[in-house]
């Protein structure tokens, strides 16, 4: 997939993407950069709106989950079920999130579990930048479910 088949997916799949106007600014096998202008983002300060930070780095961390399991196991959806986010300082520019897996994250072992249970957790972060300066942390658990599992039921996983 290249990084504009990932932006067109996520303005097409997720509607706020394209309101916030949302790129994609590199993608590889271990992260994903996305960036958003400040004007589309911004709060009653002036400042880049927190919704709209979380909803990036959110949106960098599902992005890359996205793109590893597209062709390892077609048909995955992936929910966040938890996620925390703290900020350095205030953003008043533009702003990217870079994800990653966290290192104890292990892929191999989060693959197996998927095609054997069904479903299976992992923990992605990402860092909130802004004019090359950490801005913020995001760090998320994710739950995939393989293409016709078994669904959550009512153990609280929320859409990512």
């Amino acid at each position: 997939m290249s990084p504009q088949e990932l932006e067109q997916y996520l303005h097409g799949a997720i509607p706020l993407s394209r309101a916030m106007q949302v790129a994609v600014l590199e993608l590889s096998d271990d992260s994903v950069l996305l960036g958003a202008p400040l004007a589309p983002n911004v709060n009653h300060r002036g400042t880049a709106f927190g919704g709209s930070t979380c909803t990036l780095a959110t949106l960098a961390a599902w992005s890359l989950l996205y793109c590893r399991l597209k062709d390892r196991a077609p048909g995955t959806s992936l929910v966040l079920q938890r996620h925390s986010m703290s900020y350095q300082r205030p953003i008043a520019a533009a702003f990217s999130a870079r994800a990653s897996l966290t290192p104890s994250a292990p892929w191999p072992l989060f693959l197996r579990t998927l095609e054997r249970r069904g479903k299976a957790r992992i923990s992605v972060s990402a860092r909130l930048l802004s004019q090359a300066q950490d801005a913020g942390h995001f760090v998320g658990e994710f739950v995939a479910l393989a293409a016709g599992g078994r669904t959550m039921g009512s153990q609280g996983v929320g859409d990512a």
